[in-house]
């Protein structure tokens, strides 16, 4: 290895750059690339977070479209014709044995 080559990599690991005249331009860099790293942490946190907070109300949506489709089932089978007579037929009521007559309404002009 060269020699240059070598005092650099010893002066990186000694921490030299961090301490010597022209510090101030690496410690801007630094700074910048730790807040950069920060903000991605935080970022992926909150992320993290709204997929979690997705998954709860996919399954909570699931739920409630099965109880939706369950009420409606219930519901449909209330309103058959055959439910409302046994419910009908157990208050004491049945068909009527006569049809129905229409009732015409004759207006007589004066």
């Amino acid at each position: 290895m060269n020699v240059r080559v070598k005092k650099n990599v010893y002066d990186i690991l000694r921490g030299s750059f961090l301490t010597d005249a022209s510090a101030f331009k690496n410690w801007r860099i630094i700074i910048f690339v730790v807040l950069l790293l920060l903000i991605m942490i935080s970022s992926g946190h909150r992320v993290d977070g709204k997929v979690q907070k997705i998954a709860t109300l996919n399954k909570e949506q699931r739920e409630v479209r099965a109880e939706y489709i369950d009420t409606k089932t219930i519901l449909m089978r209330m309103k058959m014709e055959s439910n409302i007579r046994q419910q009908v037929k157990l208050k004491g009521l049945a068909p009527s044995e006569t049809s129905p007559k229409k009732i015409k309404i004759t207006y007589k002009k004066d």
